[in-house]
């Protein structure tokens, strides 16, 4: 099946002539506008080439065969299979990575969010067709979220989203593919805090993590890299499934044992102490290492107001964000962990983070929480907010 458009001669894909510095897309969406203004500012990019674009699940079924692209991008609003579905179909035997391009609205979020769930790595949010300068910025970002996903392990990806199913399905002990852990002590949450970043691959190491959470851990703040509306059910869809209360953050929420906060996106959050009690500011601001709102950010703020009193964690995800703002914790006297590669389905922050010497260790995503646990067990010092 054709929509007409020019593509990459199948002869010129073969392994010995495929480029070695280029990722090469194949854009899927059922509106031929879409397609040409994706191609248009996709191929502006010098690192990316596009191959190929496809109006629906079936065209793009066999152009993936014949043309073997790297990165695919996708709408989930499709005639005859929708993106979802062609999604679960499709990385089974076909593990690419893929963006989904979405539209900001309610109903367009919600599926970019079973998008995710279904395995693809990450979503970027479609400007209102009136506005240029959120078209040009989606363009950049979705040309970062192409070359990130390049980097993505999808099995991975998909590991971890059948086990958040499977938490949601009230199989907890499936998300570590291990037998039921033993019962855990109380755990007394006054007096700690805990920041968490991540990125690609970030909503079903999240998942896993904050779905097996005890109801007493310390308040919680998160920043995973996404548009805004998507942080806000995200962290529905995580309070669903959760002990602990999660939502999306709101400027000046108390953090507090049993809360989860999720940093709303396009938003910088910080922590900061007011009135004896540790407290969250959402505020716009320059993108800092890349993001808004960004993990460094978050990080730097808590080992100013939290110091020892702070553990940190920096999960998977493409890039540097958040690896100087964990040293900073660490520094501070907080505990510092990040995930391992084996369990990473991009082990890009993590990494960073351990090369600069801020994480005192790395840990798979399925002992996190247990390691957590283990560090709340020592006593603390007197003093602070909680």
């Amino acid at each position: 099946m054709s929509d007409g458009t020019r593509e990459t001669p199948l002869r010129s894909v073969r392994p010995a002539e495929r480029s070695e510095t280029k990722v090469r897309v194949l854009i899927v969406d059922d509106s031929a506008i879409a397609r040409e203004l994706l191609e248009r500012g996709l191929s502006r990019d010098p690192g990316i080439e596009v191959v190929g674009k496809a109006e629906d699940a079936y065209a793009a079924r066999d152009k993936i065969v014949f043309l073997k692209p790297d990165v695919l991008t996708l709408d989930v609003e499709m005639p005859r299979m929708d993106g979802i579905e062609f999604l679960r179909k499709l990385l089974p035997q076909y593990p690419i990575p893929v963006v989904v391009v979405s539209a900001v609205t309610l109903e367009g979020s919600r599926r970019a969010l079973e998008a995710l769930d279904a395995g693809a790595v990450a979503v970027v949010a479609k400007p209102r067709a009136e506005d240029r300068a959120g078209l040009l910025t989606m363009l950049g970002d979705l040309a970062e979220a192409v070359k990130d996903a390049s980097r993505a392990d999808v099995s991975k990806m998909r590991r971890w989203a059948v086990a958040a199913r499977a938490v949601a399905a009230g199989a907890v002990p499936a998300i570590a593919g291990r037998a039921s852990p033993a019962p855990r002590a109380r755990v007394r949450g006054e007096g700690r805090v805990i920041a968490i970043g991540a990125s690609t691959g970030g909503t079903a190491a999240l998942t896993a993590i904050i779905s097996d959470f005890p109801e007493t851990m310390p308040g919680t703040i998160v920043v995973q890299h996404m548009p805004p509306v998507f942080t806000r059910l995200f962290a529905e869809s995580l309070d669903k499934i959760s002990k602990v209360e999660v939502r999306e953050a709101r400027d000046g929420d108390e953090l507090r044992p049993g809360l989860v906060l999720v940093a709303p996106g396009d938003l910088h959050a910080r922590l900061v102490e007011r009135g004896g009690a540790w407290k969250i500011a959402c505020a716009p601001g320059p993108k800092v290492s890349g993001h808004r709102p960004s993990v460094d950010l978050l990080f730097s703020s808590v080992a100013t107001a939290a110091g020892d009193r702070a553990l940190g964690l920096l999960l998977t995800g493409m890039g540097r964000d958040g690896a100087a703002g964990l040293l900073e914790m660490r520094r501070a006297g907080a505990r510092c962990l990040a995930q391992d590669e084996a369990s990473s389905v991009v082990f890009g922050m993590p990494k960073e983070a351990w090369a600069l010497g801020a994480a005192e260790r790395l840990v798979s995503l399925d002992r996190a929480v247990d390691e957590l646990v283990s560090i709340l067990a020592v006593p603390l010092r007197a003093g602070g907010p909680g």
